[in-house]
């Protein structure tokens, strides 16, 4: 039997040939420890457009104003200050008829285009309503950090987002942590740096506007959490061939357990985020010469 060699200092180990113990905590195997965001996502919530009525008067023989721009679902209504007179679609989507003075005509528009327009009595007056397509608002995602994940203090991370606008461009995503402002960036990536989270939950932003000036918001909450120490319990010879110990861990952190014959040369058994503050992990390749385990903390993303 090989006389043991002192533990690295940030792990804890046994012997499988000797009795496992319970060792001190002493320092985690990485820096930092994995820790998923519990977060909350909610939905890109544009701000919402409502339709409009343009005015245009009948006036002096003429239509005034003579071209009027409106978005799709808006309405154009016509008065009438002199008489007789009319508005009619060159295109025969709408007629008023001739009319007086005080009369009143309101036409909605349901689709984009050119429309231009007549009075029936005299040809000479004319006008024309452009109608616009209705903005389409960008999207926004927060692709890091992700939904539901956790993260060890004291964490940092890059918040990044990804934003696209169908009918337009993307002119800035601001990033907001609460209420307050963490940043604009103009162009993709779109990303900026939170550094040295305390312990705590926190929702963070992204508010993305387009060329039309409409915006969207997507949200996440985390959490950030002081891990707990590692400590190795319970070891036991299941088999000649496995071997079991359990060890304590902080739920959502990520852990990695590794074997060494020789305590220079680790190999990594397993990785995994924890499920509850007591992990176990079996060995079921465990025979042959006398080995050595470590569990550590792996870093944050």
């Amino acid at each position: 039997m090989r006389p043991r060699r002192p533990a690295k200092p940030f792990m804890k180990r046994t012997n499988v040939n000797k009795n496992f113990k319970s060792v001190s905590p002493r320092k985690r195997l990485f820096r930092f420890a994995l820790y998923g965001l519990a977060s909350c996502a909610f939905g890109c919530l544009p701000f919402a457009l409502s339709a409009t009525t343009a005015n245009v008067s009948i006036v002096n023989f003429a239509f005034s104003p003579p071209s009027v721009n409106i978005n799709v679902n808006d309405s154009v209504n016509w008065t009438w200050a002199g008489s007789p007179h009319s508005t009619t679609s060159d295109m025969g989507l709408w007629e008023s008829g001739v009319r007086g003075t005080g009369a009143i005509f309101t036409h909605t528009f349901t689709s984009a285009g050119s429309f231009p327009f007549h009075c029936s009595v005299h040809p000479f007056m004319t006008g024309t309503i452009t109608v616009q397509s209705a903005d389409v608002p960008p999207t926004v995602i927060i692709s890091n950090p992700t939904n539901g994940s956790v993260f060890a203090a004291p964490a940092t991370l890059n918040l990044t987002a990804t934003a696209s606008d169908s009918d337009g461009s993307v002119t800035n995503v601001q990033f907001f942590q609460g209420t307050t402002s963490l940043g604009s960036v103009a162009n993709s990536p779109y990303s900026v740096t939170v550094r040295d989270l305390a312990a705590g939950n926190y929702t963070f932003s992204a508010v993305a506007a387009d060329n039309a000036g409409t915006k969207v918001t997507n949200s996440v909450m985390i959490r950030v959490v002081s891990p707990e120490p590692t400590t190795l319990t319970a070891a036991q010879r299941l088999s000649p061939s496995s071997f079991q110990f359990s060890y304590s861990a902080t739920v959502g952190l990520s852990y990695v357990v590794q074997r060494s014959l020789d305590l220079s040369h680790w190999t990594v058994l397993s990785t995994n985020s924890a499920k509850s503050a007591s992990e176990v992990f079996l060995d079921q390749n465990a025979s042959g010469n006398a080995g050595s385990y470590r569990v550590g903390l792996l870093p944050n993303p």
